[in-house]
């Protein structure tokens, strides 16, 4: 009985022993790929904390005023150059943005997996990140453009970060102020564009900010309509009265994007950057951002009378595709 049970032991042992290693061998393995893929996560955060679709929209039409401004004959190292420090100035204001929101992102769904929100990223890893993408993007703007683009750049980064961000669950007063900061990278890109002995007026430059700046109200209190509960959650006050989404927040939204009709026109009237109705291509340009701006007026007068998130959605969509329509008409115009 004893020299059984001694070699039942034995056997106990070997078997234990050979389960072992493949056991091992799968936990080695499954550590190895944890760390191949840690870099590439880390990618994916850094993309994510800089919220790499919004910064490539807003920089789309910093880089379209550039190519707008007078001086400005078509380079792709210089348009490559702007972008890139584009990206990294916007970068930086959404990483300082999550760093600060990092509670009321961790209470929302649309929000809960961005990093520093989740815990996968600290809050200090995120700041150090914001600070390099900030003073790289500012110093590219700078060395490669000018000081005053430069200049802009730090003062929309600040206003963003540190003033809208805040702003936000304080009072809805915070899309007037967060609109400067949208605005200026149209002021940025036509500045960016300024060269000695040039033709260095800001007035263009100002037309463009208008339109952007007036379009982001309907714009953002369609977004805001949209994502209402969540927002209310996180205690955020973005829509221009305080029960919600309201009648009077609808007729408001029909009110700027009647004004965003005017404002709109300016370039033909006022810009020294397109060739203006007279010409046959300037005349189509004109009609494009007229149609643009009132099939905005009809999708707001939508909402107004059906109150629902549907149409509120049509307000959202119609906005995104808006400005690069009109942006891109004002190219083509220039051309």
């Amino acid at each position: 009985m004893i020299r059984r049970e001694k070699k039942q032991k034995k056997q106990n042992i070997k078997t234990k022993s050979k389960r072992s290693y493949p056991l091992n061998k799968a936990v080695y393995i499954s550590k190895a790929n944890r760390l191949e893929e840690k870099p590439v996560s880390l990618i994916k955060d850094y993309m994510a904390l800089s919220k790499f679709t919004l910064s490539f929209t807003v920089v789309f039409s910093c880089v379209v005023c550039y190519l707008l401004s007078p001086n400005v004959v078509f380079d792709l190292k210089m348009v490559v150059l702007l972008f890139v420090a584009g990206m990294l100035v916007t970068g930086s204001a959404n990483a300082i943005n999550q760093t600060i929101e990092k509670d009321t992102d961790a209470v929302m769904k649309r929000t809960m997996n961005r990093p520093v929100a989740s815990g996968r990223m600290s809050q200090s890893h995120a700041f150090i990140f914001a600070s390099i993408t900030g003073v790289a993007g500012v110093g590219m703007m700078w060395y490669f453009f000018n000081f005053q683009s430069a200049l802009l750049s730090l003062i929309s980064l600040f206003i963003y970060g540190y003033i809208y961000t805040p702003l936000k669950t304080k009072n809805a007063v915070s899309v007037l102020v967060g609109g400067f900061p949208g605005a200026f990278p149209c002021l940025i890109g036509w500045v960016a564009g300024f060269s000695e002995g040039g033709n260095n007026s800001w007035t263009g430059g100002l037309i463009l900010f208008a339109i952007q700046f007036i379009w982001q109200f309907p714009h953002f209190w369609a977004i805001a309509w949209v994502a209402h509960k969540d927002y209310t959650k996180a205690g955020f006050k973005l829509l221009p009265s305080e029960k919600g989404p309201t009648k009077n927040t609808a007729l408001q939204t029909i009110l700027y994007s009647v004004l965003m009709i005017p404002v709109g026109m300016l370039p033909f009237v006022m810009g020294d950057f397109v060739k203006g109705i007279d010409s046959q291509i300037g005349l189509i340009c004109f009609i494009i951002v007229l149609i643009s701006n009132i099939f905005m007026v009809i999708q707001s007068v939508r909402l107004y009378i059906h109150m629902d998130v549907k149409s509120a959605r049509r307000v959202m969509f119609s906005s995104y595709i808006y400005l690069p329509i009109v942006l891109l008409t004002l190219l083509a115009d220039k051309i």
